[in-house]
């Protein structure tokens, strides 16, 4: 079962979390926990990275697996709650937004790069599932980040308008479209925020898909379950992420590197290997064997933790 404190895994004795909090520039009060080794003098400036939720996730799952063992490797770590999620401010509650989950990343590195412990010219990022495209696309336009990586990155907006494999045929997402609309008008009226089908089905059963399966047994049960963490948002958030692509200016990143790291059998594996091929140089695709798309969540034995670490030495070197 999680710890009673709702992290889903255990904090090393070799490193410190702290509960910050900062504004981003909407003036959303961000929750965020801060990593750091115990080992290293307070005088010291080491290098940072931000880590990115799934999208749907929050701090206290995947991030701070991430956090826990790459602080243990000298690095002083940020994870977050996205903005009107977790514990961060705004409402209405579950809203998502690709300008305000790219800013979030941004804020993060006005919130890393002004401390004292830090080396503001070595902040990188990690992103996983949606906050691969999130981490992404801040980069773009963001030249404070010197580095990202992805693991098992969705492009979200590529998903909102494409469906799963680009499969949504223009007449079922006019459908859908249409269908939000009038519901905007009802919320507008006072009816509730309508939300969207939880991703990560409570129920598993013979009927369910697999990638609802694979969900499922993450989001939905003792091994990632936390109460913020409903894997739903608001269906009046939908259409942003298709008028609003977030990784139209990829090649912007370069010479910075990118690693995409993927599970051999994630069912979302497409994206990166897609994105892979837009990206400009430096950039890697890092195949984990039998790994797939929630296992590189929190299996610390598939988490190529040595080649991260590897990763962003030499980039800020």
């Amino acid at each position: 079962m999680p710890a009673i404190d709702n992290y889903i895994f255990t904090l090393s004795d070799a490193v410190t979390r702290e509960s910050v909090s900062y504004k981003n520039r909407y003036g959303v009060t961000i929750s965020a926990d801060l990593y750091r080794p115990k080992s290293v003098s307070d005088l010291a400036t080491l290098p940072a990275l931000i880590v990115g939720a799934p999208y749907g996730g929050v701090k206290e799952q995947g991030p701070g697996v991430y956090a826990n063992e790459m602080a243990q490797r000298g690095f002083t770590v940020l994870t977050f709650d996205p903005s009107f999620n977790g514990y961060s401010g705004g409402e209405v509650r579950h809203l998502s937004s690709p300008d305000l989950f790219v800013e979030d990343f941004s804020a993060a590195v006005d919130f890393i790069g002004t401390r004292p412990f830090v080396d503001r010219h070595k902040i990188g990022v990690i992103g996983i599932c949606g906050s691969g495209s999130f981490g992404l696309s801040a980069a773009q336009v963001d030249r404070r980040i010197k580095a990202v990586v992805t693991v098992s990155m969705y492009d979200i907006s590529r998903y909102h308008a494409k469906g799963f494999h680009d499969a949504l045929t223009d007449e079922e997402r006019n459908g859908w479209l249409d269908m939000i609309a009038e519901q905007r008008y009802a919320e507008f009226t006072g009816a509730a925020p309508a939300m969207t089908p939880r991703g990560a089905p409570m129920d598993i059963g013979s009927k369910t898909d697999e990638i609802g399966r694979e969900f499922g047994a993450f989001y939905s049960r003792p091994r990632g379950y936390h109460h913020n963490s409903i894997t739903q948002f608001t269906m009046s958030s939908a259409p942003s992420f298709i008028n609003f692509a977030l990784l139209n200016h990829l090649q912007w990143i370069s010479p910075r590197p990118i690693l995409f790291v993927i599970g051999e059998h994630a069912h979302s594996r497409y994206f990166s290997e897609d994105a892979f091929e837009m990206a400009g140089e430096a950039k890697e695709l890092l195949v984990i064997p039998g790994a797939n798309h929630v296992d590189l969540y929190d299996k610390t034995d598939l988490i190529p933790f040595d080649k991260l670490e590897r990763f962003f030495n030499g980039a800020f070197h």
